[in-house]
């Protein structure tokens, strides 16, 4: 049912596509390439490495400047897995793009969309293995670009006999009331949905999990020349969870405090957490505890015009343990947009 679903949005792309005039077809490769060691006394389970390569082709239909139909392919391979690649994912959705609105629908990456979203709602292992929101998603810019706000809804899988409806969305804002002033306000809000098959069990129950933040931030970095970027970030950040049918929202609460330098090829970033323990179910697992402090310390030790490697040593501190520690590098190249074709009159 699927392939039909994509070889329809690609045919009636391509149609449309050579019907008009003086369109466009491009080309887009880009990848993923990680080695991700987590030692986690606070989270045996979660102790494991992660390695791989993720990389992604697809083709685009540019109908004209704003309107494009996507289509391609997503593929994972973990170091020593076998089949080679353990997961395949289709690319293809349509996309809206203008000055200041950004519109997606269909089955197209998260990556640059929702990235921003603290690790307490959504972690960093989603870039590994969820690249892609299935749903849609909008964003609005004002023109002077001192306003943004995105919406999202992403389907997490499909109600059968025996699966699960499952679906989440969120949003996330940012707004600076001064262009040159460094205070602005920023919000992240997400909600995962979990209802139950066709064929419910006993006792079971529709579930919602998820939370959000609200943060007041400085960022000086236009304001001084030591540092390449400068920014402190503080707010509270509230979980929300409940059973329909057993009890009501349960609203564990905490202060958030983030603070991110960078010079050259260095960088450094502290997360810091204290309050009631929260259980979000795609959020950092560390955010269960109610005190919680992590040291990101980043080094770039090549950048280029379109790759782009990091390595990142992360120190995580919570109660009982001192001494958990992360160590991850990672390589991300994306080529960009090439048009390999375009169409004419009468062509």
């Amino acid at each position: 049912m699927f392939k039909k679903v994509y070889l329809v949005i690609f045919f009636s792309a391509l149609t449309t596509t050579v019907a008009l005039a003086q369109q466009s077809v491009d080309i887009n490769f880009n990848g993923l390439g990680f080695m991700d060691n987590r030692e986690y006394k606070a989270f045996i389970p979660r102790s494991r490495t992660y390695s791989g390569t993720r990389i992604t082709l697809d083709f685009g239909l540019n109908l004209d400047s704003l309107n494009h139909f996507i289509v391609g392919v997503n593929g994972l391979h973990e170091f020593g897995a076998k089949p080679f690649f353990g997961d395949v994912s289709p690319v293809a959705y349509y996309s809206f793009q203008s000055k200041t609105w950004l519109f997606n629908a269909g089955e197209f990456p998260r990556e640059g969309l929702t990235t921003n979203f603290p690790r307490a709602l959504l972690n960093d292992t989603l870039r590994y293995f969820r690249p892609n929101i299935q749903g849609l998603l909008a964003r609005y810019q004002s023109p002077d670009g001192n306003f943004t706000e995105t919406g999202f809804i992403d389907w997490l899988s499909r109600q059968t006999d025996v699966e699960r409806e499952q679906f989440m969305f969120g949003a996330e804002g940012k707004y600076r009331p001064n262009t040159y002033g460094p205070f602005y306000i920023s919000h992240y809000f997400m909600l995962m949905h979990d209802a139950g098959a066709a064929i419910l069990l006993p006792n079971d129950h529709i579930g919602d999990n998820g939370g959000f933040e609200i943060k007041l931030g400085l960022d000086f970095t236009r304001k001084q020349t030591t540092f390449d970027s400068l920014s402190f970030e503080a707010g509270t950040l509230v979980s929300l969870q409940r059973e329909r049918g057993v009890n009501g929202f349960k609203t564990p609460k905490g202060v958030v405090f983030n603070a991110y330098a960078s010079y050259h090829r260095f960088a450094i970033f502290e997360e810091f957490y204290h309050g009631q323990g929260s259980y979000i179910n795609y959020g950092d697992a560390y955010y269960e505890k109610p005190t919680y402090n992590r040291i990101d310390i980043i080094y770039t030790p090549f950048l280029f015009n379109h790759i782009k490697g990091q390595f990142i040593a992360s120190f995580h501190f919570s109660p009982g343990q001192l001494n958990d520690n992360q160590e991850a590098f990672r390589v991300t190249y994306d080529l960009g947009r090439k048009v390999i074709a375009r169409f004419k009159d009468g062509q």
